[in-house]
């Protein structure tokens, strides 16, 4: 089944403009401007420019100051079980399931995180999955007029004649790296080398960014991108003439999620869940969503998770726990037996 996503401002911004500035006018009209700011140190793997966004809205919605600490994924996981410093963690999966083997969390369930699916979080609430941001096919509208059936699987893709394909290299940034260990996680490693290997003579260019093969899709510079979903509703919110198809056969994601730190006091305990409850609110998409940065909320009670066309994208159920040896091994293979290897 093909998907497109067709109203992604009107049915996304508008809507949870709406809520967020009801919740705005109802929560924070009330704050003492002049008390006291509270604190709260977080330890994140975050993009700093997504960080200080929420840390804004943070501050003007609930009067509280997010301490924000970048940390690499290895930096966090030797740093954060036993710390008593930070009381959350927000981050990718893999760092959260790595501290949650290590018993850095204390559980944390509430009526907000409880509606999220099972998929999206630690079954004992030791961490919670705020929002997503899928692999996706970004086409180019030209294109896509010439075709009788666009190619809305992995296979489809590798088999499609004449198609010229943008995607990110694999050793260039870890979210493209990340499609290459799902596929192998999802597939097998001999079905997603054949996909891969379809792939490699129609792509014009492997880029180092993200943003690029959605770019080269909307400048129509190539046909179909393989592209993160939040670059490619980025151009869409720009005007570019971009339709977003999710993969019928499943797709790769990146998951965002928060858990509180054992350590922590019992005050920040308590601050640290109504953070959590905040990130899986309209008001925190809306604040990302304000600044061009758009994921997808595993919470399906709020406005933007309704409204959405995609909500019910099919996802990869195989998470890519691979070693890091394991890892190198696949990219070295990848970049030997496709990547540059003799026509």
């Amino acid at each position: 089944m093909r998907r497109y996503t067709t109203l992604l401002l009107t049915a996304f911004l508008l809507f949870v403009l709406v809520v967020a500035g009801s919740a705005y006018l109802g929560g924070t009209g009330h704050v003492e401007k002049d008390a006291a700011m509270r604190e709260l140190t977080v330890y994140t793997t975050l993009p700093a420019e997504h960080a200080d966004q929420l840390g804004k809205a943070y501050a003007q919605e609930r009067h509280v100051r997010l301490n924000f600490v970048p940390l690499t994924r290895d930096e966090l996981v030797r740093r954060a079980p036993g710390d008593s410093e930070a009381a959350l963690v927000l981050a990718d999966e893999e760092t959260l399931l790595r501290l949650s083997e290590a018993g850095a969390f204390t559980p944390y369930v509430s009526e907000t995180s409880d509606a999220v699916p099972a998929e999206f979080k630690q079954s004992e609430g030791a961490w919670t999955g705020v929002w997503y941001d899928p692999v996706v096919f970004a086409v180019n509208k030209d294109y896509l007029r010439t075709l009788h059936e666009v190619p809305d699987t992995w296979t489809a893709l590798a088999a499609a004649p004449g198609v010229r394909i943008g995607m990110t290299d694999f050793v260039a940034a870890d979210a493209s790296a990340h499609l290459l260990f799902s596929l192998i996680a999802e597939f097998g490693d001999a079905a997603a080398y054949d996909i891969l290997r379809g792939i490699h003579p129609k792509v014009v260019q492997y880029t180092k960014y993200l943003s690029n093969p959605v770019r080269q899709v909307g400048m129509g510079e190539a046909d179909i991108s393989v592209a993160v979903a939040s670059e490619a509703f980025r151009y869409v919110s720009g005007g570019y003439p971009i339709r977003v198809v999710y993969p019928a056969d499943g797709t790769a994601y990146l998951l965002t999620g928060a858990g509180i730190l054992a350590q922590c006091s019992e005050a920040d305990r308590q601050a640290a869940g109504r953070l959590i409850d905040w990130l899986l609110s309209d008001e925190a998409q809306l604040a990302l969503a304000s600044q061009g940065f758009y994921f997808l909320t595993t919470n399906p009670a709020t406005l933007a998770y309704q409204s959405f066309p995609g909500k019910n994208i099919v996802l990869f159920r195989q998470f890519p726990r691979f070693t890091e040896t394991e890892k190198h091994a696949f990219l070295d293979r990848w970049v030997k037996y496709i990547r540059f290897s003799s026509p």
